[in-house]
This record gives structure tokens, C-alpha cells and sequence, in this order.
């Protein structure tokens, strides 16, 4: 079954509708938690990160950043910047986007990639919407930030959901490999806020490795992933598919090491959308920047009433409305 099936079935009904805002408010406030939970594991071995804390679990800080407790890092600011960006103008716009990206890197963030920092600064430069196409850009610092452009698509087409996925990676990163996870993880947020369960995306996992088979996950168990969005979505995927829940899937995925924050950010906004807001333990949304969760849960709603479903939904609603 495709997103846009799902979606069909979906326009309706208010208690559907009020599911549809509580997991897109689960997908952002996922992807925030799970940015905050792995930024005090990033860079660390899963052999470390025993040693030092047994388990991962909670919201602490620190990290290599030195992060206060609750503070989340690039990931979630740079989702932020980009919805904002998409509010601001009412479409997915290049130089939109540009700009604002432009302007949070003004702001000295705690961190920035270095693939991201390049792409800003030659927009800066010369006004350049698309870097260009480059075999060793399939980072995963576009993915990791196109939480808005899933809600803000939902109930598009396919191929207009995959242009404004490439409208904002190519920004910062042209890859044809990254451009693929991207697009399938935005598909998987998509299918997930539209009730699809943990098989409807398993088939979308997999048909990204059937299309591009180095994103294989059936393999051994990826630990320490770095930057490559290709071990990056092994892990992420390996985590979702292995584990019942939001928690058990967060604290697995980032035990991993590696690029925690970010292993953890793109599975929280999976398994937000998947599991929605009342499956995020209360410890972590206590815990988190509280001015970061009112900015996420708002986005969320924002970009989510301005998608084509729910202004289709609306639609419907009026015209039954003036036919009664």
C-alpha cells in the first residue's frame, strides 16, 4: 500500500484527525529527544559507552559538546530552520531555506557538519541553490532534517514529495544514494502518521534496499555508525525493526555510538510518528529544552495543517458542512 492510499483512507473522520496531529507532534518532539539522548553518547564506542554509563537511558548532557541537560544539537535547530523557512513563504523555496540556514549558522550553533558548513558558506558566496553532485557527500546531515518536509508533502505526490526532498538536500548535499534514504525515511515518517504499522515500513526499508542495495540491514548488527547515511539507516532501521517501543528502540539505536545524536534524531521522528506522543517516556519530555519542545510541538501542527491532506480534509469538511 502506498502513502497516498493511507491517506485516502484517512480524510474523515475528527478522532482520526486528532491521531494524525498527536503523531506528528511525536515525530518532532521524537526527533528532538532521540538529538538529545545521542549527543552525550556521539563519537563514543559501544564498549565505552558500557563502561561509562552500563546503559544509556536518560537526558543527562555532557557529551564531547558539553551540552547542559536537555539541549539538543544541530539536528533538531536545523529542522527548525527549515520549517520556519517553509512556514515563512508557504512553499518549499531554495533560497528561502537558503537564508534561513544562513541565519542559524550566524547565530554560532554548538555544532555543524562539515559537509553543511560548506554548502551555507558557498550559498553566502554566490547565491548557489545546489551544490554540486558529489560521490562522497551521502552524509547524513540532509536526512536528519527533513522532518518538515515530511509533514509539510503529506498527501502529495510521490514526485513532488521527492523534488522538495531534493530542494532542500541539495543545499548542503548532492547525492544520489542520500538523496534515496532521505526520501524513504520521509516516506516512512508519511506512511507512520498515517497509521501505517512496523510492516508497512519494514516493505519501505526494503524496497530502498531492493533500489539501492548497499543499505542492506540484514547483516551484522551496525555499531559505531559514522556520518554515511548508509550505516546511519542500517542502524536506525536495524533498532526499529529489532524492538517494540518507542524507549526500547531509542536506547538500542543510540547504545550504538557513533553518530548518536543523529542515529537518534532520524529514529525518533520514525518512531514518533509511529508510536505517537504518549509512548515518549515522560522523564525525556521533562527533560528536554522546554522552549525547543513548544518550538517543535508548534511546527509540527503548522507545517502539518498546511500539508495538502489535511487542507483536503478540510475541504471535505466545509463542503459537507454547507451541504447539511
Amino acid at each position: 500500500m502506498l502513502v497516498s492510499d493511507l491517506s485516502a483512507e484517512l480524510i474523515g473522520t475528527e478522532a482520526k484527525a486528532n491521531d494524525l496531529y498527536d503523531r506528528a507532534a511525536g515525530a518532532y518532539l521524537g526527533l528532538a529527544v532521540g538529538d538529545a539522548l545521542g549527543a552525550t553518547v556521539e563519537f563514543m564506542t559501544p564498549r565505552e559507552i558500557r563502561e561509562l554509563y552500563g546503559e544509556h537511558r536518560n537526558l543527562i548532557g555532557g557529551g564531547w559538546l558539553g551540552l547542559r541537560k536537555g539541549r539538543v544539537t544541530d539536528d533538531t535547530e536545523m529542522s527548525l530552520a527549515l520549517g520556519s523557512s517553509i512556514l515563512a513563504v508557504g512553499r518549499v523555496d531554495a533560497r528561502a531555506i537558503a537564508e534561513s540556514f544562513s541565519d542559524w549558522m550566524r547565530a554560532k550553533p554548538v555544532d555543524i557538519g562539515h559537509t553543511v558548513r560548506r554548502g551555507i558558506g558557498l550559498y553566502r558566496r554566490s547565491g548557489t541553490l545546489e551544490v554540486p553532485e558529489n560521490e562522497y557527500d551521502a552524509g547524513n546531515g540532509a536526512c536528519m532534517r527533513s522532518l518538515p518536509i515530511a509533514l509539510f508533502t503529506l498527501g502529495s505526490p510521490p514526485q513532488a514529495v521527492a523534488e522538495a526532498s531534493r530542494i532542500q538536500a541539495h543545499l548542503t548535499h548532492h547525492n544520489r544514494l542520500a538523496d534515496a534514504g532521505t526520501f524513504t525515511v520521509i516516506q516512512m515518517v508519511q506512511a507512520a502518521l498515517l497509521g501505517g504499522g512496523k510492516a508497512h515500513l519494514r516493505m519501505q526499508a526494503e524496497a530502498l534496499v531492493a533500489a539501492e542495495e548497499p543499505y542492506r540491514f540484514d547483516r551484522r548488527r551496525m555499531e559505531n555508525p559514522g556520518g554515511y547515511l548508509v550505516e546511519t539507516l542500517r542502524a536506525v532501521f536495524q533498532a526499529l525493526f529489532a524492538t517494540e517501543g518507542f524507549e526500547t528502540a531509542l536506547v538500542d539505536v543510540v547504545n550504538r555510538g557513533g553518530d548518536a545524536d543523529t542515529t537518534g534524531a532520524i529514529l525518533g521522528m520514525i518512531a514518533g510518528a509511529l508510536y505517537g506522543t504518549g509512548a515518549i517516556p515522560r522523564r525525556w519530555l521533562n527533560a528536554l529544552d522546554k522552549t525547543t519542545a513548544r518550538a517543535c510541538t508548534r511546527q509540527a501542527v503548522a507545517l502539518l495543517k498546511a500539508s495538502p491532506h489535511c487542507a483536503g480534509a478540510a475541504s471535505v469538511a466545509r463542503r459537507s458542512a454547507a451541504v447539511g
